[in-house]
């Protein structure tokens, strides 16, 4: 995937506008949200978040994006063990299934970004405790995004967070940072280090991103060239944030 290299800081008027891309895309997640159903297919979910973005005169950020092949859809909706990349299709959502949706927005050249997993009508026990886990991590790692403190210090409060709860982080992919490009230094794991890596400093913004597993942290990638799913098979979930570093404390820029 394309990657900027650099950290860019943004200013307050970047940040602004930063906001109102992210607030369009809490929007188009929202509508997604309000699609997933029992018999729903995962082009339909996709189709709602579309509609949102058009309507506010944005740009999806995720379509022809580059890869094995230009990415076919606005959303990514991946499916139990479907961790993230997963292209929108015929596939109909079951009870019981948890979906992630992940979704970019492009408004006056600046991109929001997020993510959000959920069950279809009630999940089993492990499902639930798999979502309560991966937003909490989402939620610490967001504490964590302060100046001074590093980029390690996230990763490792995600991790810790985690695997405390006996459940797997993903090694393969990783949150980063976020701007003009949907995809800019740095890279901020869902492990690491406490006292390492880049220093957090105000105007940074980071799409933060715990991916947890089930059963492994291994990963491989579907014939579909984009489908990234468990090694063995295991329920995962996704959630996501576009953040802020700032004097104040981390702002959330994907809220509607």
């Amino acid at each position: 995937m394309p990657w900027k290299r650099g950290i860019t800081l943004k200013s307050k008027s970047e940040l602004a506008a930063m906001r109102e891309a992210g607030r369009i895309n809490a929007l188009a997640l929202e509508a997604a949200r309000k699609m997933v159903a029992p018999g729903v297919s995962t082009a339909e979910v996709d189709a709602a978040a579309a509609a949102v973005i058009r309507k506010h005169g944005a740009k999806p950020a995720f379509l022809g994006y580059p890869g094995p092949y230009p990415y076919p859809a606005v959303t990514t909706v991946s499916v139990n063990e479907e961790l993230v990349h997963g292209i929108p299709g015929k596939r109909k959502l079951i009870e019981g299934d948890i979906v992630s949706v992940d979704c970019g927005t492009i408004l006056d050249g600046y991109v929001g970004d997020s993510a959000f997993s959920m069950a279809v009508g009630a999940a089993n026990p492990l499902g639930q405790k798999l979502l309560r886990v991966t937003e909490q991590a989402l939620e610490v790692g967001i504490s964590q995004m302060v100046v001074g403190n590093r980029t390690g210090d996230v990763s490792a409060a995600i991790q810790e967070l985690v695997e405390g709860n006996g459940l797997f982080v993903v090694r393969d992919y990783t949150g980063h940072g976020v701007g003009r490009a949907m995809h800019e230094d740095p890279q901020v794991p869902n492990y690491g280090e406490r006292g390492r890596g880049p220093r957090l400093r105000p105007g940074m913004v980071i799409a933060l991103e715990p991916m947890v597993l089930v059963g492994t942290d291994e990963t491989r990638v579907l014939e579909d060239q984009w489908t990234v799913v468990s090694a063995d098979g295991s329920l995962t979930a996704h959630f996501e944030h576009t953040v802020a570093v700032t004097e104040e404390g981390p702002q959330i820029l994907t809220l509607p």
